[in-house]
């Protein structure tokens, strides 16, 4: 096989952006089918795929349709964030590898059965976590992997990002993050932050996260924007559940902490605020600066004048990927990360090679949710976090 034929369930935003930024560039892919519950949403794609093609793509409104028709070799899920384990665990049960879209899982049971339906179909299935394919986040593995930051101790990350507008509007925009913030209260975002994070402290390959405490703000920011943009609007006086800021903080068994904060309900600018702390240097994100024991002393810092030198820093580790755009190659979703990642996943796929980010780093990540949930409303109560692997992350390399 030389061309994968793609079946896309999920066409909202996210879905919009993965088929014309991630998956229509690649070579060795094509889309032959895709599946949304809305009608219009199945034909303007359909349409589209198929004018570009050449070659009719046909549209569903059941993800079991397509999983039957006998049309796709992998299917990539990008629906709302309640259906994605149900429909990994049915591709995988139909033997059609997948690739699953990022967010919270819902309890630990879910994340459990997706582990469990890998383990006895051994389908392929990959998290499509991006931003383990940044260009920052690619170089600081880089950097831990060569001993830059000796010893990794800390590293802090969140998921920063006003959504206010999408969030309130959710109703008009058939958004399924409203019904999430009106009912549930935890870190519902977790994976842009800490699938980096995982690789470098090798998570699942030899460290596990062991346990996590998770606190959060009250629920004011919603409200407050709507009355001043809307005051009649529905969420204007809705009783939104999730906090404006959720704090998480994880222990692992190799003895570092990771601090995860989440940020969406209030005026901010976009970041992920990604920071790595170790015995020998320090990144932070927020002024881009690499802080490195004996070459640079903490005045030149409080001068400020270290900030925004990671870039140069970083070039001697950064990857092939970003060399490519760097030498003029044209990519995009969110700058790039969503074109590598896609071109990766099917890459191995079609090599027969197992995925970068698999199926027990997706419950992982996706259990966070769900236990910070429980910490939340036990008053910031310590939660052991599941070790999906079963203890086989000793070995893993």
């Amino acid at each position: 096989m030389e061309t994968l034929r793609i079946g896309v369930i999920g066409l909202g935003c996210r879905g919009y952006g993965l088929i014309y930024d991630a998956i229509v560039p690649q070579e060795n892919a094509r889309i032959t089918a895709v599946c949304d519950l809305y009608p219009d949403r199945v034909e303007e794609h359909k349409n589209k795929l198929t004018a570009h093609y050449g070659e009719e793509v046909i549209g569903f409104a059941d993800y079991r349709d397509l999983l039957a028709s006998g049309l796709v070799d992998a299917v990539i899920v990008s629906t709302s964030w309640e259906a994605h384990v149900t429909i990994a665990c049915a591709a995988m049960e139909a033997g059609i590898p997948v690739g699953c879209e990022v967010g919270g899982a819902y309890s630990v049971d879910d994340c459990y059965r997706l582990v469990r339906t890998w383990e006895r179909t051994k389908t392929p299935f990959m998290f499509l976590e991006n931003c383990n394919y940044d260009r920052r986040e690619t170089s600081l593995f880089a950097m831990v992997k060569a001993g830059l930051f000796g010893k990794v101790v800390a590293c802090d990350g969140g998921y920063m990002h006003d959504l206010r507008s999408e969030v309130c509007y959710g109703e008009e925009n058939r958004h399924y993050r409203l019904r999430n913030y009106l009912a549930r209260n935890g870190e519902n975002y977790p994976t842009h932050e800490l699938g980096p994070i995982m690789k470098m402290l090798n998570i699942n390959r030899g460290n596990r996260m062991v346990s996590l405490v998770s606190v959060a703000s009250g629920a004011f920011g919603m409200n407050a924007y709507m009355q001043d943009k809307d005051p009649t609007h529905p969420t204007a006086t809705a009783k939104f559940h999730q906090g404006d800021v959720v704090t998480t903080i994880i222990t692992c068994e190799g003895g570092e902490t990771i601090t995860l904060r989440l940020d969406t309900c209030l005026p901010r600018y976009y970041s992920r605020g990604i920071t790595v702390h170790g015995t020998k240097a320090l990144y932070t994100e927020d002024n881009d600066t690499l802080f490195i024991d004996k070459e640079h002393e903490k005045y030149d810092w409080d001068a400020k004048a270290l900030w925004g030198n990671f870039r140069e820093l970083a070039k001697p580790y950064q990857n092939n990927d970003w060399n490519e755009v760097d030498g003029g190659k044209k990519v995009a979703g969110h700058g790039g990360m969503d074109y590598f990642m896609m071109r990766d996943f099917f890459t191995r796929l079609l090599a027969g090679e197992a995925p970068a980010i698999d199926v027990y780093d997706a419950a992982a990540m996706m259990v966070i949710t769900p236990l910070s949930q429980q910490s939340i409303a036990q008053g910031g109560a310590p939660v052991a976090i599941p070790d999906f692997t079963g203890g086989y992350y000793l070995i893993r390399k």
